[in-house]
């Protein structure tokens, strides 16, 4: 009883400290904490890739005009094309719904998923071309209505947070493409699912898949974007749900979070990334070197990642650093790899926690995709310290890794030791936890 009653305290100090620290840091040091508005925070100083140049302030400069209390999909959309690029902050009050009428209302007349299946089984349609005809089209139909349905376009200056502990987005997409100094907090956001996923019987070295769209946050060609204590999750339709048809996996999910074409100074800080597949993009395709390369700088830092199959990031051309993040790995849940090493990147992962389940091999940690460079220093796994370079080129040499990203984070809001890093991000991570 007593060694619990001590965790616990101390867990509790972990995350007054944190809040005391960053009370301080927005009313300068020596002065009395005073109560806050948390929609008005804005990214500090030295904290991550997003902190870079101008820093980002997203809406907290917003009048009162500009500020809105949300509880439906089509309030928060109409408030977000509100005002332009004004500053604005949007407060999303409770769960709204991007898909409250069911999948039936985006399904274009005509449309019928097991004509569908009859059209295209392989036993008919077989695997050397794609899929077309009259369901192809009327699939792609009610795709294009669910598009324009659930995404939503992100303004430059905008703040998006939640309301207390229960607040957030289920299966919208949240489109912040082409604008600069964006801030998204404190929501809980469920996966969007397809409703329409498409069958390629040519993927897969021609033995077909079912691919699927929407993401749950994108950032696409935009600079200066702090996501922050935000929950991403499949929440109510995790893949072990999904069914098969001609033998492979319904897919309906697509990433929780990416970062593309061009995208530059983003941080990612104190967020749950929770059971999901193909988590987290930084660049999206080897063919975008024009749009990517001097780009991608993102900084990931004090993020659980728990259920997670792979992509906890898959990194292309960015520096992108990964500090102070906890990895969790259960037993018998599917699983790949953590961080993906490809098409000219400069990964530097320090001082992360690794928790693994019993026989899983932290040789899995880091998988290669390409030839490039990365930094792994400092992390633990199990609560002891592993180099995962030398673990991983000692297991899979055929994937043999080249140590030294070539670059040296400077943008860090300090860093913890790796061993107490389950505490302080179990204490603090995810939404609802905003001090």
């Amino acid at each position: 009883m007593n060694v619990r009653k001590c965790h616990d305290h101390a867990i509790r100090a972990v995350v007054l400290a944190g809040c005391t620290a960053l009370v301080l840091s927005l009313t300068g040091t020596g002065a009395q904490a005073e109560p806050r508005d948390a929609a008005r925070q804005t990214l500090g100083a030295g904290d991550g890739w997003g902190a870079y140049g101008t820093g980002t302030t997203g809406g907290a400069q917003a009048d009162a005009e500009h500020v809105y209390t949300v509880t439906t999909w089509e309030q928060f959309r109409a408030a977000l094309k509100n005002g332009g690029s004004a500053p604005k902050i949007i407060k999303v009050k409770g769960m709204i719904d991007a898909v409250s009428e069911g999948c039936d209302a985006f399904a274009a007349e005509g449309y019928d998923f097991q004509k569908y299946l009859a059209a295209y089984d392989p036993a008919v349609w077989g695997h050397d071309k794609p899929v077309s005809g009259e369901q192809e089209e009327l699939r792609a139909a009610s795709a294009a209505g669910q598009d324009k349905a659930i995404k939503a376009s992100v303004p430059a200056n905008t703040t998006i947070i939640g309301v207390g502990k229960n607040s957030g987005i289920l299966g919208g997409s949240l489109q912040i493409k082409g604008v600069d100094n964006v801030i998204v907090r404190n929501l809980t956001i469920e996966a969007p699912v397809d409703c329409f996923p498409q069958w390629d019987p040519t993927d897969d070295n021609k033995t077909g898949a079912w691919n699927s769209e929407y993401d749950g946050v994108v950032v696409y060609g935009s600079t200066h974007v702090w996501i922050d204590h935000n929950t991403l999750t499949d929440g109510r339709h995790p893949d072990s749900s999904l069914p098969s048809y001609f033998g492979k996996v319904f897919q309906r999910h697509d990433g929780l979070l990416d970062v593309v074409r061009g995208s530059n100074y983003v941080t990612v800080s104190w967020n749950f990334f929770n059971d999901h597949d193909k988590t987290m993009l930084i660049g999206n395709s080897d063919s975008a070197t024009a749009d990517d390369t001097g780009k991608l700088k993102v900084t990931l830092h004090h993020n659980r990642f728990e259920g997670i199959v792979e992509r906890a990031p898959r990194v292309r051309f960015g520096q992108v650093d990964s500090y102070n993040n906890h990895f969790v790995v259960t037993k018998g849940q599917k699983w790949g790899y953590v961080y993906g090493i490809g098409k000219e990147s400069r990964l530097v992962a320090e001082h992360n926690a690794f928790t693994l389940a019993q026989g899983i091999s932290p040789a899995k940690i880091l998988k290669k995709w390409n030839e490039a460079p990365v930094t792994a220093n400092g992390n633990v796994v199990n609560g002891k310290a592993v180099d995962l370079i030398a673990v991983h080129n000692a297991e899979i040499p055929g994937e043999t890794l080249q140590s030294g990203a070539g670059w040296t984070p400077a943008l860090r809001a300090g860093v913890d030791p790796a061993k107490a890093v389950p505490g302080i991000v179990g204490a603090r991570a995810g939404a609802g936890r905003v001090c």
